[in-house]
Order: C-alpha cells, then sequence, then structure tokens
C-alpha cells in the first residue's frame, strides 16, 4: 500500500482507479492526471516509481482540493447557508432535499432516517 495525502492506494489496482479513493477526485479527472503525468492506465500502483509517486502527489495537492480540505470547504458553505437565513439553508438543518426534488412521495427515507 502507498499512503497519499492522508489516503491509502491498494497495490494490485490500477492508477488510474486507484485515484478514485481520494475524496473529490473520480474516473475523469484521475484520467486526466494519468494523462498530464505521463502514466499508463495499465501500470498498477505497485508498480509507480518514487519520483512518479511525488510527481502525482505534488500534482494532486497544488491543483485539486481533495480530502478533509474539500470536506471543510462544503461544510462552510453549508453552514454559510444557514448563516444568511437561506432556502437552502433551511431545507439543510430540515434534513429535506435542497435542490427541488419532490418530497411528497419521495424523499421519504432520508427524512425518517435524520430523525
Amino acid at each position: 500500500m502507498i499512503f497519499i495525502l492522508n489516503t491509502n492506494l491498494k497495490n494490485e489496482k490500477k492508477v488510474s482507479r486507484a485515484l478514485c479513493e481520494f475524496f473529490g477526485l473520480g474516473k475523469q479527472v484521475s484520467h486526466q492526471i494519468c494523462d498530464q503525468l505521463g502514466i499508463s492506465d495499465k501500470i498498477k500502483v505497485n508498480q509507480l516509481t518514487n519520483s512518479q509517486i511525488d510527481q502525482l502527489t505534488q500534482l494532486i495537492s497544488q491543483n485539486y482540493l481533495v480530502g478533509a480540505d474539500l470536506r471543510r470547504t462544503i461544510k462552510q458553505n453549508i453552514k454559510r447557508l444557514v448563516s444568511i437565513s437561506s432556502y437552502r439553508g433551511f431545507r439543510h438543518t430540515a434534513g429535506l432535499p435542497v435542490r427541488g426534488q419532490r418530497t411528497h412521495t419521495n424523499a421519504k427515507t432520508i427524512r425518517t432516517r435524520k430523525k
């Protein structure tokens, strides 16, 4: 296992799939990162050299907001919505759907789970 930016990457996974373990990185972004660094999609994590690992760490930390930093930013955004008493902030505090989804027949599971 390789430990990069507080995330363990499993040795047997391919690099592009392993990068999806980072909170905030999906398939498309992980493929873009591999293309930028010139890493093949077929290489597994345990086949990476130390210089490639350093480049990977540097690229992710400089260009992308991942992990705890991204979670903190999301929480701050929600806290700001609540503090300015916006409609979306009210929906967040009430545990209801925020983006205009139907609540009469749907979203019952999330409403009952939060009580």
